[in-house]
């Protein structure tokens, strides 16, 4: 395997180019631009030589080990920035799923093209892990008013396959499989794997293993709307008390 993509990766870092900038300057779908920078795939030649005659880049350095900063900056005045512009942080892009691409998702879960033309989210995330985000459509994950409503989005870390029996039971996970996607507590069985609502009317959904494509995390939640806290534990706590103090004083 070359050192094409962490080389790209690196120019970008040094442009200060997102990879949709970057993929359109080259006619490259950010998807694909994706896939050549985290090794999933390989360019063909023309696309090598267009980018490395771009910046002026020897096609074999291109190939043949990591650039440094330093290098990249003798190869081509115009890649020098202020050490602000160096220093700027890569916010992860992040493809979400919505209700309506959700049944298309199913098909072409693993199409980088498909997922490119996804709307994405920009988030200060780790750039070198997976994730998706999900647009929740149901009430299967509320309980007494709190939970998951519909317009809710949560931001899933994927799950590598050998990894999955090792979650613990009770984890929030957005399961794909041929026919739908769903978004429920996992609990591992001998039966298989359990995907259950948080709504009590909700009966579970037992899938094996096989017929997950693929299994996300969840890890981050955006609320439609404002969460009410105003009957959680602590705020119970602080009211008993202000009360027991106000009695105290009273004495």
């Amino acid at each position: 395997m070359s050192f094409f993509g962490k080389n790209i990766k690196k120019i970008r870092g040094v442009k200060g180019l997102s990879q949709q900038a970057f993929a359109d300057l080259f006619d490259l779908k950010r998807g694909t631009l994706g896939a050549y920078e985290e090794g999933r795939s390989e360019p063909k030649i023309d696309t090598i030589i267009l980018i490395a005659n771009y910046f002026s880049i020897a096609i074999g350095d291109m190939l043949t080990a990591e650039l440094t900063v330093n290098q990249l900056l003798r190869f081509n005045d115009s890649l020098t920035l202020t050490p602000e512009e160096l220093e700027r942080e890569q916010f992860a892009q992040i493809p979400c799923i919505t209700e309506k691409t959700a049944h298309d998702y199913i098909e072409y879960y693993d199409n980088d093209a498909f997922l490119a033309d996804l709307p994405t989210l920009t988030l200060p995330l780790n750039t070198e892990k997976d994730f998706i985000g999900y647009t929740v459509t149901n009430l299967e994950m509320t309980t007494h008013d709190k939970g998951l409503f519909p317009k809710d989005v949560v931001i899933g870390e994927k799950v590598p396959k050998n990894v999955i029996t090792k979650l613990n039971n009770g984890t929030v996970v957005l399961a794909v499989t041929d026919k739908t996607l769903i978004l429920r507590r996992l609990y591992i069985t001998d039966k298989g794997l359990v995907l259950r609502a948080d709504h009590k009317n909700v009966d579970d959904i037992t899938v094996d293993k096989k017929a997950v494509k693929q299994l996300w995390r969840v890890r981050y939640v955006f609320f439609r709307r404002m969460p009410d806290f105003s009957d959680s534990m602590e705020d119970k706590m602080a009211f008993l008390e202000a009360q027991m103090k106000e009695l105290r004083d009273s004495i």
